[in-house]
């Protein structure tokens, strides 16, 4: 989150008409923990990019030391599934609106279906540290203090995450960063309950990201407590590049807005990362809008839809105490869920751009594959993803499930058509027989 303009995020090569994937497991003796990457071919179907996480020989002794215990922690085997305060309170949240929403979360169901963190996100604190050198909360909206909150939220079945920032101050500019307090910080926060850290990148003083992020990670991981981090660099320096010995997740651009235009540019911009998603660490293209009212139904189905096959964290960022029913029907998809937490772990991504028609893909575990036919466009269109756009042989028979539709097709050969409004999309399981 950053209140001035976001950064711009690298430029990202052109697609070809059609990427290819597979997945190739590793051998029988390494962890079930592996990533899928698709390839971008001339012609045929090639694999390339596949790794076990196990294979850190690029990594220095220490990155591999913590990229071992994040794992072991049993952190973000699949993707984070929650609420965020940011994207609809902004600065105006207190600790009644914390509770009221972890009251919510589980009363209407919500929490059954994954959603477990309620994360506070910036403004919470108080301008200054106490004269120990510690973060205070804001008496005036957080007068019982985090960990009366936490513990709240605990007896819930809930997790509570917290947000600061690698530099002196925070987003806001209303209260202390955490540079140069990383450690004090981070057994703040697991003496109070702690579960997330969302980490910003403000008033950053121009220092490395890689080494302001790695000592925070550190300090957590030498906190005594099992706390998610969730690196908030915005893409600046690439960090899929070099997070995943770091953090859970990581920011690969700068900050969604409730439109359509950012909604896909940054859909976009996260697409060029998707070889580097796997158990353990997620591409992070921002928190969910779904539910502000800046988009039609259509468009935040689409949203949530692409979020769900690139393996994005699953964080709400509407209002879920006054959320409406086609909000809630959205948010609350099992089977689309079930492609976001699916135990593979490799992230989907757009294989087919013909204009503004366009076919996103990606493996699931059991040999499927979950598909997205999106229109882009402003008129209604039919859009076909051929099975030689998703590496399957032509002569292969599917099983296609329709997510939104919660419909079936049996038998289906060669490619899969459907019309499309729009700004929506369609989204299938293909099960081959």
């Amino acid at each position: 989150m950053a209140l001035s303009s976001s950064p711009s995020s690298s430029s990202l090569k052109s697609h070809t008409d059609s990427v290819f994937f597979r997945i190739q497991y590793c051998y029988m003796f390494i962890p079930l923990l592996l990533f899928a990457s698709f390839a971008t071919v001339a012609a045929g179907a090639q694999l390339r990019n596949v790794r076990c996480l196990t294979d850190s020989s690029s990594e220095d002794s220490t990155s591999r030391r913590t990229r071992r215990s994040l794992l072991d922690n049993g952190l973000a085997l699949t993707p984070q599934m929650g609420w965020n305060s940011w994207n609809h309170f902004n600065c105006d949240i207190n600790e009644t609106i914390i509770k009221e929403t972890a009251d919510a979360m589980v009363s209407i169901g919500l929490a059954a279906l994954g959603y477990r963190y309620i994360n506070i996100d910036d403004c919470w604190g108080e301008l200054n540290r106490d004269a120990k050198g510690n973060l205070v909360p804001r008496a005036s909206t957080f007068p019982s203090g985090i960990k009366a909150l936490a513990d709240y939220v605990h007896i819930k079945g809930l997790k509570l995450g917290i947000y600061s920032d690698a530099g002196i101050q925070t987003c806001s500019a209303t209260m202390p960063g955490s540079l140069g307090h990383e450690e004090q910080d981070a057994n703040t926060f697991a003496s109070w309950g702690v579960d997330y850290l969302k980490y910003d990148n403000c008033a950053n003083t121009g220092t490395n990201p890689k080494e302001r992020y790695r000592k925070m990670s550190t300090a957590l991981l030498n906190s005594g407590r099992s706390i998610f981090f969730s690196l908030c660099e915005w893409g600046q320096e690439d960090p899929a590049t070099w997070a995943s010995s770091i953090g859970n997740s990581w920011r690969t651009t700068g900050d969604i807005k409730d439109n359509w235009d950012s909604m896909t540019s940054i859909a976009d911009q996260n697409d060029k990362w998707a070889s580097y998603a796997r158990p353990g660490g997620w591409n992070d293209p921002d928190m969910l809008e779904v539910g502000n009212g800046g988009m039609t139904t259509e468009e935040y189905r689409s949203h949530f839809s692409i979020w769900a096959l690139v393996k994005a964290p699953l964080l709400i960022g509407c209002d879920i105490c006054s959320i409406d029913n086609v909000t809630f029907q959205l948010l609350s998809n099992k089977e689309v869920i079930g492609v976001s937490q699916d135990k593979l772990g490799a992230q989907g991504k757009k294989v087919k751009k013909d204009g503004d028609l366009e076919v996103w893909a990606g493996p699931l575990s059991g040999n499927r594959v979950a598909t997205i036919l999106w229109n882009r466009g402003s008129s209604r269109a039919n859009i076909t993803a051929y099975w030689y756009d998703l590496a399957l042989k032509s002569s292969t028979l599917v099983d296609a499930r329709d997510l939104w539709a919660h419909s079936n097709q049996s038998s289906v050969q060669d490619h899969l058509s459907a019309q499309v409004e729009p700004h929506a999309c369609k989204m299938y399981i293909l099960t081959p027989h």
